[in-house]
């Protein structure tokens, strides 16, 4: 079991007890905008945690999807996750979301941070990638705040409920 605790956050693997505070912020539209998952209908969301379940009991885990929650109230603020892109190249992934209450209080940084150590030091990479939409200015700012550069504009990158988006693309590399 992983658990990443920072000055306010406890990273840790989902428990099926998650479903409801998942489900609260993984239903908004508004969390799921800029995304291409959601809104989550209540099988959608327990969907996501039996996935994230066996992926924490996986004996070659290379990848972690993580809550986000308080300390030391246990509340679960927002989900966070980084994975391998490619172990040959040493490349991974990383992501987060917050629910909306939540929100602009920098946990996504403090997390975001967090992983970004998690990759390199534990996970052993050399890169570590995010991307977001154009549109969605919260996320660059905290990408940029973790020191990530923006190495470019991903054309139709992803389908989004029926529509091409683009992608920024962002990076760090070990230093």
């Amino acid at each position: 079991m992983i658990e990443i605790s920072t000055e306010r956050l406890v990273l840790r693997d989902f428990r099926t007890t998650d479903e409801q505070a998942v489900h609260e912020f993984a239903s908004d539209p508004a969390v799921c905008r800029h995304t291409d998952w959601g809104p989550n209908s209540p099988d959608d969301t327990r969907l996501f945690i039996r996935e994230a379940v066996d992926e924490a009991a996986s004996p070659n885990r290379d990848s972690f999807t993580l809550a986000m929650s308080m300390n030391p109230s246990g509340v679960v603020v927002g989900s966070c996750s980084v994975w391998v892109e490619s172990a040959s190249h040493r490349r991974a992934g990383l992501g987060f979301v917050v629910a909306p209450a939540h929100q602009g209080r920098g946990y996504a940084s403090e997390a975001g941070k967090a992983l970004l150590d998690f990759a390199f030091e534990v996970m052993g990479v050399q890169r570590v990638e995010a991307t977001c939409r154009p549109g969605n200015l919260a996320s660059a700012r905290v990408l940029t705040k973790l020191g990530m550069r923006r190495e470019g504009l991903l054309r139709s990158h992803l389908l989004i409920r029926g529509r091409q988006e683009d992608s920024v693309l962002f990076a760090s590399t070990r230093s």
